[in-house]
């Protein structure tokens, strides 16, 4: 079933001679249960794609549909409400408070959404999962980048949604972390029913992935998987 899908959408920044045509007549669908790789430069466009597939830009022109209704008919509480319950973000900036501990990170989400979080087990095995158990009372100016950003992951997996949206979350892990990040977004896709896009350039979550596109100046090309 179709978790979300995007139709004919283009993203056009400025105007005149500051006009640039960011996204061209963008066509999408992710599943649940499945895991979609997005790669490309950087510039082609797939940080602006994930930004409107989560709600948070409006595209020039066309439409993006999560469960079933376009956003184009939600109101701006509707859209923040269906972001905190649906759609986990990991985005390249990792966006943890610096003043709160990584257990305190958790804590907060749980003031935010108090229900239908990951259980305690779940987050525990996620964080064992994630390497990052021994963490909890650190705080983020003590973490190496790598550490970070695998908080940052854990804690867009603690609301639980529907829909993972990841730029770029292997960025700074080396080859072993990949590896781990790589088998729990599959792993949350086909066990949990989710649906996982990542945009990234790194080709070793391609033996991850169930469906392989390519953004290039702005255009998105489904491709052929080739995996070692």
């Amino acid at each position: 079933m179709s978790a979300f899908s995007v139709e004919n959408v283009n993203q056009i920044f400025g105007s005149g001679t500051a006009r640039v045509h960011v996204l061209h007549d963008i066509n999408f669908e992710a599943e649940s249960g499945t895991l979609s790789l997005i790669m490309g430069p950087s510039g082609s466009g797939k940080t602006t794609f994930l930004t409107i597939v989560g709600g948070l830009l409006t595209p020039t022109s066309g439409t993006v549909t999560v469960n079933g209704i376009d956003y184009n008919q939600r109101s701006k509480k509707q859209r923040d409400a269906l972001r905190l319950d649906a759609i986990g973000f990991v985005l390249q900036a990792y966006h943890l408070l610096p003043y709160l501990t990584v257990a305190d990170q958790f804590t907060l989400v749980d003031k935010v959404k108090p229900k239908n979080n990951l259980s305690k087990e779940e987050l525990n095995a996620v964080l064992e999962k994630l390497g990052i158990k021994n963490l909890l009372h650190k705080y983020p100016s003590e973490l190496s980048s790598g550490q970070q950003q695998r908080v940052a992951i854990a804690r867009a997996l603690y609301p639980d949604p529907a829909i993972i949206l990841a730029d770029e979350p292997t960025a700074a892990l080396d080859g072993p972390r990949v590896k781990v990040v790589g088998s729990l977004l599959k792993s949350l896709a086909i066990d949990h029913h989710k649906a996982v896009v990542v945009v990234t350039h790194d080709s070793r979550l391609i033996e991850f992935t169930d469906h392989l596109y390519e953004m290039r100046d702005g255009v998105l090309t489904k491709q052929p998987i080739t995996k070692e």
